[in-house]
């Protein structure tokens, strides 16, 4: 077929569909119609036109330059086309023939034709194409007409056409008259502001018959006969993508009935019409962005990537393959249009969808070298595949995963029915392992390249032999027949001698569970291989994941006692045999055993040779000791070691016979009948054996872990028969006859009497014991000396008492104090209302918390007052005195709490109570009652109500001696507890004299303030002051080394003093009355004392001492101590000028008479400092306050300009960030001005304005729609709102 040159380039192509015609779009906007029989010269040809062809009305198609993206068939027909072009056109072409001459009807059916002044521009150095104009939204990704199935459709009448453009998805109905019968959007989150907008494809399948798969779903929807046969078809399905997004819709008719009236005759009638139903049926995310797709079956599609074929299942939305492809070899049809730039490189070579057809299953590519086809593997090409490479093993596992529906890739070929799918791929696998069994064990496979390598050395092929084994058992266990596996395969591996190979690779089936039931004589050789091994820890892991139909019994019984492995011993005994009581008289050998060397050792020497160490026979106490847990789970219907529930009728039957054998009169025979052997319990050989030996055995070996055993037993609904042989209460007559020997121990006799007193109250209805024999067990349990059992026979004894009442209950009340019964004493003495009593329960306890001793002390006194009319009775009050020490050796603080409450006038008791020499402890008694608010860490798990004010039953002397333990323990205190007691509390000359003796002054000064005096509060702080620098100037000026500790002291001391004087005048110059003393007295007195104890120290010190620090010598440790000195005095008048300066009602004071005042004060002082030493030392004081004024004025400047600098900041990013976006401020039409919200409310009548729709401009600028200029369109992006 030759093509005219001057039509252009192929870019489309489409095949009837009876492929006798192609239809031919070109890149010039040519399109042309070949008959196949006679290809030589088109058999039709549309021209393209003009747009002033096309405005005059003449004639519509493609414009000339216009390149053909797609094109095709409608429906059956031969000269029915649909074309689309590259600029959005879309047109559908009825190319007949009238008189022999060519009758063209075009008609438009998407698409707008441009401006009449765009016209096409000139070619480019001789080039066809015009430059390509950027993508548009119009733009026409694929398109596509129904075509023709194999079955006939309602629809096919329709002659749909989809067509897919950036934005939206139309399909269009070409008969009975053109009609648009579909439109979606693009979603939102569909667009994409990269390429894949304009990435798109599409693909249709036609309705075709089902016959050959009746049992696929949703697509098979129409059932209905049709006239061809009465098979199902498939629904007319289109798959359209955007992106990297895959859509289904699926296409139906169906039928309405209209009412038409004749307007002549003015007759109705009823005719059906049709109508097109659309159904979305899902949508799915490919890998990356979609070139091309297809329909590779009515449920499969293929889609191509830039990487990658991909297969998808219309029926999950899943992927089924994926083959890594590269989409640019494939040929483009716009490739070469690259080369002047009209299409850019990287949309060119994406553009492959043309490239990509299936027909009949197959794939064919047109490729840049040539044309590929291709085609998916079907299962059995698969699995054929493996076998022509000679991997028989991962043949098999292929085809088992297609068994079991987990299969890789595609499930072509096979069945949807799953019976027949496993009837097909089960036949299959059978003859794979067959076929690999034969291969493995061949003469031919031993003789060919696989076992020798080209040097002629061996190969080991282990792993093949090993490999068949599980590959085997996992296809056995997927078809649940395992007749090849332990019959023809075994036996395989059994004649080659390489039968442990297979039993090593069965065995993690079996430890897994896989494989719950093996042939006996293979568990057989399973276990003597272990056994030859010498691993008996493998041997009982395997016995005890196996079914116990599958074991060989005697073989397991013999290994399980010769290697003890009594586990497993009673797993066989009990799940092989049914046999329940076996196991029981095995362990029991093992507790003779146990007992025997536990009485061998009490009596022999260790030197001896009969004396067993205890090593040896540790292994055989913990097992020895696994017959309690069996009995357990025995006794209450369960397995033993997995506890899981018995069978009812089995579990029956072992309850009781084990009850039957444990608590029988006398030594058994076992086995029973014949050949059994007495089951003797005495720790000597032939010795008299006990009434109920067995029972009597496990008690001696352990009784808390036998009688627990019975706690569970009890517990079981199989004792509530009366009737049975043994009982709840025949038990419990046994325990009771047992109690009696005289060889039974302590030990046993307490455990015995904790078991029948819980039990008793327990089970009421079954146990019934005369009140005699419970109190003779009430006494027992009271009457044991154990410590360690206090609690559990407490426990017994609380439960006994439920259920009974003793006779002699001040002899019981004496034991049970004896024993230390505390919490059944407790609940005794308040049933009675035996206070004293039942507060000493409290106080003797030694198990009661102690936070807990005055919280429940407490208790019972508000108890007793409220029972006694509010009145505490005398007795507890007397027994309350007579627990103080004990209280107080608990908790002070809430003793004290306690005391002030229930006994206010008994304070003095209790501090005598704490003992002469308690002076701290005292501190602490009278701290909590006197300053309550002031809590201490100590203090923190005060359990009582604490008060909010001090104690008013304190008497004054006890007020006194709180004062002077203050002033002892906690002297820094003393002041903030002073400030919380009232005015009249104390005696304040009193608590001042006592102070003074401590050298508390700044107590003693506060005191004279709190009196109304300042100026004597300041005389007493001169006073100190005086003392203290003395004492000072005295330590400096002593040889001694010793004096030199009492200076850091005094030096707290004058700044305790100095910080109370301080406040005091701070205090008055703030207040607003008028003070009894002027101001500038009060700070004048303050400072000239400051001041006068630095002179009388400074007189004391060496000159090096009074420079600057930087001056100081380092290398003499007495000059730094007097600097230091003097450099904390000097600091204390700093401090004052400070506070004399920061008050606001410092206008009362002049400061150049003040310092007047005191230069001259100083001046005559008596002091032996010289003029040039004083004012040298005012000097340095000044300095120091000027330097101090002077760097905090230096930090208020640099946080201010900090603090500038940052509000510049932030003010400049909040004027940036609101300069962005539409500000309120410029809420008016960029061209008009108008405002677009218009604030005013309309007067009445008036109607309210419509609302106009506003552009905004990705600059900022506003517009009224009305208002935009000429030019916007080309050059902004618009959003209107």
């Amino acid at each position: 077929m030759m093509l005219r040159k001057s039509v252009g380039a192929v870019t489309a192509l489409a095949l009837s569909f009876d492929h006798t015609y192609v239809a031919v779009g070109h890149a010039t906007g040519h399109i042309q119609l070949y008959d196949l029989r006679s290809p030589k010269v088109p058999a039709r040809a549309v021209p393209p036109t003009t747009l002033a062809a096309v405005a005059s009305g003449r004639q519509e198609g493609h414009l000339a330059g216009s390149r053909i993206v797609s094109i095709g068939f409608v429906a059956g027909r031969h000269t029915a086309l649909v074309s689309a072009d590259d600029s959005g056109l879309a047109f559908y072409h009825s190319l007949g023939k009238v008189f022999f001459v060519d009758a063209s009807d075009i008609l438009r059916i998407l698409g707008k034709y441009p401006d009449e002044d765009a016209l096409d521009a000139p070619p480019v150095l001789g080039h066809r194409f015009r430059r390509r104009k950027a993508r548009k939204p119009t733009t026409i990704l694929s398109m596509a007409p129904l075509p023709l199935g194999t079955c006939s459709h309602p629809t096919d009448s329709y002659n749909l056409v989809a067509l897919l453009t950036p934005i939206k998805l139309v399909i269009v109905g070409l008969k009975p008259s053109p009609k648009t019968w579909y439109r979606r959007h693009r979603e939102s989150d569909e667009e994409v502001a990269s390429k894949s907008r304009f990435k798109g494809t599409l693909a249709w399948f036609p309705s075709v018959s089902l016959a050959a798969d009746l049992s696929s779903h949703p697509e098979r929807d129409s059932k209905k006969s049709h006239l061809n046969g009465t098979h199902p078809t498939s629904t007319p399905t289109l798959a359209y993508s955007w992106g990297e997004t895959i859509n289904l819709l699926r296409v139906s008719e169906d039928k309405i009935t209209q009412t038409i009236k004749d307007t002549k005759t003015g007759k109705v009638n009823r005719i059906e019409v049709g109508r097109i139903v659309f159904e979305e049926v899902g949508s799915w995310t490919a890998s990356s962005d979609i070139l091309a797709l297809q329909w590779l079956n009515v449920n499969q599609i293929i889609v191509l990537t830039t990487a990658a074929f991909e297969i998808y299942d219309t029926r999950t939305f899943k992927l089924v393959e994926r083959e890594p492809f590269d989409a640019w070899t494939l040929v483009s049809p716009v490739l070469s249009h690259t080369t002047n730039g009209s299409v850019t490189y990287s949309d060119a070579v994406s553009e492959v969808a043309h490239s990509v057809r299936m027909y009949k299953g197959k794939i064919f590519l047109l490729g840049q070298h040539g044309v590929q086809v291709g085609t998916l593997l079907t299962w059995a090409d698969r699995i054929l595949s493996y076998v022509s490479d000679g991997d028989f093993l991962s043949a098999i596992d292929l085809t088992r995963s297609y068994y079991v529906g987990d299969a890789p890739g595609n499930r072509n070929g096979l069945p949807d029915e799953p019976e027949q799918l496993k009837v097909v791929v089960g036949q299959k696998m059978r003859e794979l392992m067959l076929a690999s069994a034969q291969y493995a064990f061949s003469e031919d496979r031993m003789m060919d390249g696989t076992h020798i390598t080209p040097d002629g050395r061996g190969v080991d092929r282990t792993d093949l032999f090993e490999g068949l084994v599980s590959t085997c058992a996992r296809a056995c266990m997927a078809l649940d027949d395992f007749e090849f596996f332990f019959e023809d395969l075994f036996a395989y591996y059994d004649n080659n001698g390489i039968a442990s190979i297979f039993l090593r690779q069965l065995e993690p089936f079996m430890l897994s569970g896989e494989i719950r039931h093996v042939p006996p004589r293979i568990t057989q050789r399973l276990v003597a291989l272990h056994d030859d091994d010498g691993r008996p820890d493998l041997v009982e892991r395997l016995i005890w994941h196996i079914d116990p139909d599958c074991l060989d019994i005697n073989q397991a019984i013999t290994l399980c006692q010769r290697y003890h492995l009594y586990d497993a011993l009673i797993y066989v005994y009990t799940r092989a045999l049914r046999d329940y009581v076996s196991p029981v008289v095995e362990l029991l050998g093992l507790v003779r055993r146990v007992q025997q060397w536990r009485k061998q050792r009490t009596e022999a020497s260790p030197t001896s040779s009969s004396f067993i160490e205890e090593q040896s026979i540790e292994p055989v106490v913990l097992s020895a000791y696994k017959i309690y847990p069996y009995i357990a789970d025995t006794l209450t219907g369960l397995t033993y070691p997995s506890e899981e529930p018995l069978p009812e009728d089995e579990a029956f039957e072992a309850k009781n016979d084990v009850y039957k054998f444990l608590f029988y009169g006398r030594s058994s025979v076992w086995p029973e009948g014949e050949g059994g052997k007495l089951i003797l319990t005495s720790d000597e050989e032939n010795g008299v054996e006990p009434t109920y030996p067995y029972t009597r055995l496990l008690l001696r070996f352990d009784p808390e872990a036998f009688l627990h055993t019975l706690d569970l037993a009890f517990e079981d609904a199989y004792l509530n028969d009366k009737t049975r042989a043994v009982s709840r209460f025949v038990m419990v007559k046994i325990l009771l006859e047992i109690l009696a020997s005289p060889e039974l121990s302590q030990e046993e006799r307490t455990f015995v009497h904790i078991f029948i007193a819980r039990n008793v109250p327990k089970y009421p209805q079954f146990i019934e014991i005369q009140p005699s024999v419970l109190h003779s067990i009430l006494v027992g349990l009271a009457e044991d000396p154990d410590a360690t059992t206090r609690e559990d026979r407490q426990l017994a004894a609380e439960f006994l008492l439920s259920a009974y009442t003793p006779h002699e209950s001040e002899r019981i009340l004496e034991l049970f104090k004896h024993a230390g019964f505390y919490r059944i004493l407790r609940s005794w003495h308040k049933q009675e209302r035996q206070w004293p009593q039942l507060l000493e329960t409290y106080l003797e306890d030694p198990d009661l918390p102690e936070h807990d001793v005055i919280t429940s002390v407490h208790d019972v006194l508000k108890t007793a007052r409220r029972a006694n009319k509010g009145k505490l009775p005398q007795a507890i009050s007397d027994k309350l005195l007579d627990s103080l020490p004990t209280l107080l050796l608990h908790d002070i603080a809430n003793t004290a709490a306690l005391v002030d409450e229930h006994l206010p006038n008994e304070h003095e008791a209790a501090l005598n109570a704490l003992g002469p020499h308690a002076e701290h402890e005292r501190f602490l008694y009278l701290r909590y009652l006197l300053n309550p608010l002031l809590r201490r860490p100590e203090e923190s798990d005060v359990s009582l109500p604490r008060k909010s004010v001090p104690s008013s039953a304190v008497p004054p002397s006890l007020r006194h001696n709180y004062v002077v333990l203050h002033c002892r323990f906690d002297p820094s205190g003393v002041i903030p507890a002073l400030r919380q007691l009232p005015g009249d509390y104390l005696d304040s000359h009193e608590a001042a004299r006592a102070c003074e003796e401590d050298e508390v002054f700044n107590a003693v000064v506060w005191l004279a303030d709190r009196d109304g005096d300042p100026g004597a509060a300041l005389s007493k702080a001169e006073s100190f002051d005086q003392r203290l620098s003395t004492r000072i100037a005295d330590s400096i000026t002593s040889p001694s080394d010793e004096s030199s500790d009492t200076i850091p002291g005094a030096i707290r001391k004058l700044q305790a003093v100095a910080e109370t004087a301080t406040s005091i005048c701070v205090e008055r110059s703030q207040s607003r009355s008028s003070p009894d003393m002027p101001l500038e007295d009060l700070w004048f007195q303050l400072l000239n004392s400051q001041i006068d104890c630095v002179q009388r120290v400074a007189s004391c010190c060496s000159l090096d001492a009074l420079g600057p620090s930087e001056k100081v010598p380092s290398a003499d440790p007495r000059v730094q101590r007097e600097h230091e000195t003097i450099s904390a005095l000097r600091s204390l008048v700093h401090k004052t000028f400070t506070a004399l300066m920061s008050v606001s009602s410092t206008r009362a004071v002049s400061f150049p008479r003040l310092f007047k005042r005191l230069v001259s004060a100083a001046s005559t002082s008596k002091g032996h400092v010289s003029k040039g030493t004083l004012y040298t030392e005012f000097r340095t004081i000044l300095t120091g306050m000027l330097e101090s004024f002077r760097s905090e004025g230096d930090m208020l400047v640099i946080t201010k300009h900090l603090v500038d600098r940052d509000a510049f900041d932030t003010i400049a990013e909040l004027i940036e960030e609101r300069g962005k976006g539409w500000a309120p401020a410029r809420g008016a039409c960029t061209s008009c001005g108008e405002a677009f919200v218009n604030i005013k409310k309309p007067s009445e009548g008036e109607a309210e304005s419509a609302s106009e729709p506003v552009v905004v401009s990705r600059t900022g600028a506003i517009y009224h729609s009305r208002c935009l200029p000429p030019d916007f369109h080309a050059n902004h992006t618009v959003n209107v709102h």
